[in-house]
């Protein structure tokens, strides 16, 4: 899952604490995870991502949750 879905998800309050059972209010240190690169002839610089990792912040008044995890997506209701 990509940068913008996260955001999305956020912005459009899809993303739901299991906690409080709010919105998620914000997130921090996103990053894609590498599974490989590949640096060779006639294919330069071309990089295959694993998923990613981000720290969840539910950020409501009431609520301290805060977790990272690299199944984020799984906080997203449909």
């Amino acid at each position: 899952m990509s940068l913008q879905v996260l955001k999305d998800a956020i912005s459009s309050k899809k993303m739901t604490c299991p906690q409080c059972n709010k919105p998620v209010q914000k997130f921090e240190k996103f990053v894609e995870m590498v599974d490989s690169v590949w640096d060779g002839a006639g294919d330069s610089n071309k990089t295959q991502y694993a998923g990613s990792k981000v720290t969840l912040i539910c950020g409501n008044d009431s609520c301290d949750w805060k977790e990272r995890t690299e199944y984020w997506g799984n906080y997203i209701a449909d």
